[in-house]
């Protein structure tokens, strides 16, 4: 009964050890122990049952890898899965029947028949690279070299792919778009909550295409993928082109103002070489476009997409100095500084009214007219604070005989080819010194040729 009761708890338990004794030479009463040893270790074959399964081989790779790098949407959205670990394949690499104890395994990694000779089980010399290899082979595809953009097509920012150029658009039948570029203006994440698919997330873009030269045009695309998204975006942009007018290729025509929702903006016409000073998303509209010189003061909402639109708005409104003449009937004179603000006609109307004709209450400023009454405010300059203390005013009465020195001098240089005075024509030794060595063999060339 208590052997019974013994197998049965045994049997609850799990897995056991069993002895296959035969029944030669054993007897249930066996009095000596020693007897029962000797045959077991003699005859019988030990056999064991062990349970394989266990959390480690029951599950595939992927669902263990995802116990330890899983991150949820809300963990996603706070920027902590940018640091979760890399998932490794850690069977690239290995190779059935192989592993640290370098064995040879006929039927597994070797022929069973060589020849005609049979291959038996044998150990090979040590293969000490074994566990190098096979590390190489898995952080050779894990560790992704970052692509090294050059200065010119990083963009805005260097992580962010605002900014960056991705080609001309797709050829629409015969139309390549030859000379065109296209510049992502924006590139965000947006979601939305549905009925019956939960939360659906797509990438939204927003890019320019142009040619530099005056054509452009802007699209917005959406789609799951931000590859998909840029072409659609692309190929969008491509089919709402316009042409935006340039004074001269390189400026707007004048001064205006520009609204779209709550964002304002201030732009300003500028000489040759001032560049564009303006928010990044102008600069790129700017380039894209061909205008090289502008000033743009941003006030209200920076909402990207409404700085755009209220850019383009202005661009289209604005009128050339044809329009403007023949508009007020009188003529259009410029004033340049570069000219010394000598006044030059730009544009003249068909039919020029007489001063008579104007009426004291008209408006005559031609930016209070293009800005439609609107003052830009600037913010007043206040002398440094340096000014107002004694030692300056001391300073300024010590320096009085250098002031303006290094101008006079860059003039005297420009108009007459060295450092001479008013006098110099009457009396020829009143001339400067020469400081320059390569100053003084200049003028002894020009001495020999003469």
């Amino acid at each position: 009964m208590a052997f019974r009761i013994l197998r049965a708890c045994g049997a609850l338990a799990g897995p056991r050890v069993s002895f296959n004794i035969p029944k030669t030479g054993v007897q249930r009463g066996f009095p000596e122990n020693q007897c029962l040893l000797e045959t077991i270790n003699e005859r019988t074959p030990v056999t064991s049952f062990v349970r394989e399964v266990s959390f480690f081989n029951e599950y595939p790779a992927d669902h263990l890898w995802k116990s330890a790098t899983h991150v949820s949407n809300a963990g996603r959205k706070r920027g902590r899965a940018k640091s979760r670990r890399v998932i490794k394949n850690l069977n690239r690499g290995q190779i059935i029947g192989v592993g640290k104890k370098n064995m040879l395994w006929p039927g597994l990694n070797a022929p069973i028949l060589r020849g005609k000779e049979l291959v038996y089980q044998q150990k090979l010399p040590e293969n000490l690279e074994y566990e190098k290899k096979i590390f190489a082979a898995r952080d050779a595809i894990v560790k992704k070299r970052r692509v090294k953009l050059s200065p010119l097509e990083r963009g805005w920012t260097g992580a962010k792919p605002g900014g960056r150029s991705i080609g001309p658009p797709d050829p629409i039948g015969e139309e390549n778009f030859e000379g065109f570029d296209t510049r992502i203006l924006e590139y965000k994440l947006v979601s939305v909550m549905t009925g019956n698919m939960g939360r659906k997330r797509r990438v939204s873009t927003m890019v320019i295409t142009g040619n530099g030269n005056g054509l452009v045009g802007f699209a917005l695309g959406k789609a799951p993928e931000g590859r998909a998204a840029l072409k659609m975006a692309k190929n969008r942009a491509a089919m709402k082109l316009m042409y935006i007018n340039r004074y001269k290729e390189h400026t707007v025509f004048h001064d205006f103002f520009c609204q779209f929702g709550k964002t304002k903006i201030f732009v300003s016409k500028k000489a040759e070489g001032y560049g564009l000073v303006c928010h990044r998303a102008i600069k790129t509209c700017c380039e894209i476009v061909g205008i090289k010189n502008l000033y743009a003061k941003v006030e209200g909402s920076h909402r990207l997409q409404h700085i755009i639109k209220a850019f383009f708005v202005g661009l289209l409104q604005q009128k050339s100095h044809e329009q403007l003449a023949e508009e007020k009937q009188l003529h259009l004179v410029e004033f340049r500084a570069e000219n010394g603000n000598y006044p030059v006609v730009v544009a003249s109307p068909s039919i020029v009214r007489k001063p008579e004709e104007i009426p004291s209450t008209e408006v005559l400023d031609f930016t209070q007219y293009v800005m439609d009454g609107r003052v830009v405010y600037k913010k007043k300059k206040f002398p440094p604070f340096y000014t107002r203390d004694l030692s300056w005013t001391i300073r300024l009465r010590k320096t009085a005989y250098l002031r303006n020195k290094e101008e006079v001098r860059t003039r005297l240089y420009a108009e007459h080819g060295e450092l001479r005075s008013f006098l110099s024509d009457k009396y020829p030794e009143a001339k400067g010194p020469i400081f320059s060595e390569m100053r003084k063999k200049w003028l002894e060339a020009q001495q020999k040729e003469e």
